[in-house]
């Protein structure tokens, strides 16, 4: 059986996608639909997209294959472009919060009578009510108990499960749209994706008292002689190898969460090179990756 990836199979192909959405998620889930085989347009306004702006780079690797036009909404000339591709498109993809959207003359009632076959998958902050309030990847994180302390997250996690979810409403509107021949309009709220992400949090595994949240010796990031390794041993087989090693004598669950086997396997790693630890993963089979300090 040969394993195909999504972008290989292009479950998208001679789907036309518009979008208008700006920064980070809309492109995102635009870059993923169009390696799906979407044909992809996106309209900007004249002062551009912000991306292009503050990181060059990011944003060509976004728009990497996608057809980029400009169009003013505000004004006649640009609402007649905007038309112009509607009546061209399968799925529309926007980023506004609904009031903007009616300013513009684009909320779901209007375009759905304008144009039936025609999709809307619409990205928003926060679901429902709440879609009008402001709000940012951070602030979706910390909402829903993912930010510690005082450091930002290490990335954009709100934007980036906000961007797959996008793509998927796209595939569900696909296939909503050819089953019954018209056009469905699907929300997707940045906030809901940082709560899905939270679910393994909320369910305690990675709470500090939690088998993957730092309570189990096997899965944890320990120092070692010259730098960090990240230890995922979780697996009674992986665990054996580990505790093996370390000259641990017993590996069964209760030993894995007990003070004395997170001390044993911390000085034996601290006694570690990263080179040593690599060599030591290939041959026990013990699932690590050293980092530099």
């Amino acid at each position: 059986m040969t394993a195909h990836p999504v972008s290989a199979l292009r479950p998208l192909r001679g789907v036309r996608m518009l979008s208008l959405a700006l920064n980070l998620p809309g492109p995102a889930a635009l870059m993923r639909c169009r390696q799906m085989g979407a044909d992809c347009v996106k309209l900007e306004p004249p002062a551009g997209d912000p991306m292009g702006h503050y990181n060059k780079p990011a944003y060509a690797q976004l728009h990497e294959g996608v057809k980029v036009l400009g169009a003013d909404l505000k004004t006649e000339a640009g609402k007649r472009a905007l038309h112009r591709e509607l009546a061209r498109t399968d799925v529309l993809l926007t980023s506004f919060r609904p009031s903007a959207l009616e300013k513009l003359q684009l909320g779901w009632r209007s375009l759905h009578k304008q144009y039936p076959e025609l999709s809307q998958v619409a990205i928003v902050g926060a679901p429902g009510l709440r879609a009008e309030e402001p709000g940012h990847d951070l602030t979706y994180l910390a909402d829903n108990g993912l930010v510690d302390g005082l450091a930002l997250p290490p990335t954009l996690y709100a934007d980036m499960s906000g961007s797959l979810m996008a793509s998927e409403a796209v595939l569900q509107a696909t296939l909503a749209q050819r089953a019954k021949g018209k056009g469905v309009f699907i929300e997707v709220a940045l906030s809901s994706a940082a709560g899905y992400l939270a679910l393994p949090r909320h369910w305690g595994l990675t709470l500090p008292a939690g088998s993957v949240g730092g309570a189990h010796a096997g899965y944890r990031v320990y120092p070692c002689k010259d730098g960090r390794v990240a230890v995922a041993a979780l697996e009674p087989h992986f665990a054996g190898a580990l505790c093996a090693a370390a000259g641990v004598t017993s590996a069964d669950m209760r030993t894995m969460f007990a003070p004395a086997t997170h001390q044993a396997i911390a000085a034996f790693l601290l006694t570690q090179t990263r080179r040593q630890l690599g060599k030591l993963a290939v041959e026990k089979d013990i699932p690590l990756h050293t980092l530099a300090t």
